[in-house]
């Protein structure tokens, strides 16, 4: 037995030889774990020097020279196959110096050594599970003191070689244990960062996140991963106040306000990544200088990456459910949500065949049916008809098909009621009323432009609707209402159009509380979007309302052409778009050069002189970003 251990410590000592302590002591792989596991068991009859020595070593983790990184690396394999030996109770430093080392302080050979040991310690025992894997997730944030690296090439090197073994040591335990990956669930969650805490720190977390949710044990925790991402979404973008994106009018805004075009240049990357004040971009005002914006958008980033990478794999459609399910939970009825909905837009503009489809599917069975509560049918049309009328993927045939569903149901609910107007009591009919007059601002001449989807509106009861007793054009909002009816006029939509003027009705005390210009917390939620960094995903798929051609624009065009002697089909023949600004669209295509667009509040700077503001306006009503609705 003797000549055996012998060749064996001949053998280890060919492999590595190291100094322990810095004494000219030279010991073998064999000898170390020999003696590691003699100090763990001196420990249970009260003797603690060797132990607290080997404490001693663990602790040493800063600026190692190549000898101590050596002998940690020795010392962290040693316990590998010592793991039997350790003890919850009697061990419990030891356990804590293993949970408390980093893979962020250590270089390749630690960080797989100290996988090696979560992984032994983790399959040894069921009781050291969570604490094996709280400690791999408290490696999702980074230290403070490599926050700023992470901006340069050697902290993303840095990154991807820690987190590249923090998920392959989950795989690992997920494997081993087949409980792990619920336990993980819940440690995901009990860590995720606050609303507080740096942006680099959660977007890391976020990162890893969905790095799990794509990665080896997706299928087992992919959705809950899908749910804890939007829920962060959500809670940064309910504590950007909607005074942050109204200061420039402290009263809030119509459904329609102005959004005035050709004021703002475009400006180029380099200009992106300056840290100025909040300004116009690219004819867009944006959130700048508005530091919990700043960490929904570098998120939002994040998440939009992670929906093409998705795509390209085959598995959007799979994710798509899970994010259709933390939508109806958690975003539907989120209290003042501004940006978090469009992972949902997003998506869709993917894929507008399935998760399009499944989106309006959901929103359309959440409107019409009377098991949900009435905040949510309400939410849920407003959804719809916002999705409806800024979604430039959606043809204009797949509009009026999803259109004319609303209009039956709100006709279906005129003919089971006689009684007088009463929001309070008609709320849901009143918001599916407000949903098709909204879409068709946005969408009635790209309909009627197509003669099949011409017959197809004319033939809907939208004049039974708007004429009968409950009376919704007397309660929807003003400004839709007034926009709605100038359309339909041009447009000769209703056999019978005078009966359809208001004057006073329109700022009716009955329009004012129910459409209340004071309830900011339901609205149409894909106005504008204005984040920075993530607006590159969803600009190129969104309309503005200065991209729309009205029913009246033809009048103008008309006047136009008198003064100038141009027709529309000269005009036409020369490239020139046809409409009250630089773009415009016409059935089912659209100019897509968006770089002439812009969002700017009506009290903006650049209109401070309020003759040359009116000079500048296109035309009478601008979509506004404030939330003024039902």
């Amino acid at each position: 037995m003797g000549a055996v251990r012998g060749i064996v410590v001949e053998e280890e000592e060919e492999h590595m030889m190291v100094m322990m302590n810095n004494d000219e002591v030279v010991v073998s792989d064999y000898e170390l774990s020999h003696h590691i596991r003699q100090s763990l068991k001196s420990v249970l009859t009260g003797d603690t020097d060797a132990y607290d020595q080997l404490i001693g070593n663990m602790y040493n983790n800063v600026n190692l020279v190549p000898d101590e990184v050596a002998m940690l690396v020795t010392i962290l394999r040693a316990l590998s196959d010592s793991v039997s030996f350790i003890d919850v109770v009697h061990h419990r430093t030891l356990l804590s110096s293993i949970c408390g080392m980093s893979f962020w302080n250590y270089g390749p050979d630690v960080m797989d050594a100290l996988v090696e040991l979560v992984l032994a310690l983790a399959s040894s025992s069921g009781k050291y599970v969570d604490l094996c894997l709280d400690m791999l997730v408290s490696n999702f944030i980074p230290p403070y003191n490599f926050l700023e690296i992470l901006k340069q090439p050697r902290g993303i090197a840095k990154k991807d070689q820690v987190l590249s073994r923090v998920h392959y040591a989950l795989k690992g335990i997920s494997d081993l244990v087949p409980l792990a990956p619920s336990r993980l669930e819940q440690i995901v969650r009990e860590r995720v960062p606050n609303a507080f805490s740096k942006e680099a720190q959660i977007a890391v977390y976020v990162e890893n996140m969905l790095m799990l949710e794509g990665g080896d044990i997706g299928e087992l925790v992919g959705n809950s991963m899908i749910f804890e991402v939007v829920n962060r979404l959500i809670d940064l973008d309910v504590e950007i106040g909607w005074d942050e994106i109204l200061a420039d009018d402290p009263c809030s805004k119509g459904i329609f306000e102005m959004e005035l075009e050709d004021m703002a240049r475009p400006i180029d990357e380099a200009e992106m990544d300056m840290d100025v004040p909040q300004r116009e971009y690219s004819g867009q005002k944006v959130l700048w200088g508005n530091v919990v914006a700043q960490k929904l958008d570098t998120l939002m980033v994040l998440t939009f990456d992670h929906l093409q990478a998705c795509l390209k794999s085959g598995r959007l459609v799979q994710v798509f459910e899970a994010l259709l399910q933390s939508f109806q939970s958690t975003v539907l009825n989120a209290y003042k949500s501004k940006f978090a909905q469009f992972v949902m837009f997003y998506a869709c503009s993917l894929d507008p065949v399935d998760c399009g489809t499944q989106f309006v599917s959901k929103l359309l069975e959440i409107f019409r049916s009377t098991v949900y509560p009435q905040d949510w049918r309400i939410s849920a049309v407003a959804y719809l008809a916002s999705y409806l009328s800024r979604a430039n993927f959606l043809s204009a045939s797949n509009v009026t098909i999803i259109l004319e569903s609303v209009v039956d149901w709100c006709y279906k609910y005129c003919e089971n009621q006689s009684g007088e107007i009463n929001p309070k009591n008609h709320r849901v009919f009143y918001a599916g009323c407000q949903a098709i007059m909204y879409v068709l601002c946005f969408r009635m001449r790209s309909i009627l432009t197509n003669p099949l989807l011409k017959s197809q509106l004319s033939d809907m009861p939208l004049e039974l609707i708007f004429k009968h007793a409950l009376n919704p054009l007397e309660v929807c909002l003003p400004s839709i209402v007034e926009e709605f009816l100038n359309q339909a006029k041009a447009a000769r939509l209703f056999r019978a159009s005078g009966t359809f003027i208001f004057n006073d009705l329109l700022k009716s005390d009955m329009s004012r509380t129910f459409g209340g210009f004071e309830r900011l917390d339901l609205f149409f939620p894909f106005d504008p979007y204005l984040l920075k960094k993530s607006d590159r995903f969803i600009r190129p798929n969104f309309i503005y309302w200065s991209m729309v051609r009205t029913t009246y624009d033809d009048e103008e065009d008309d006047d136009d052409d008198d003064e100038e002697g141009v027709s529309d089909e000269d005009e036409a023949e020369e490239g020139v778009s046809i409409g009250r600004g630089p773009m415009s669209y016409e059935d089912d295509g659209f100019d897509m050069n968006l770089s002439n667009l812009s969002i700017t509040p009506r009290d903006s700077y650049m209109f401070a002189n309020e003759e040359h503001r009116k000079e500048r306006m296109p035309s009478k009503i601008r979509p506004s970003t404030s939330p003024e609705s039902l």
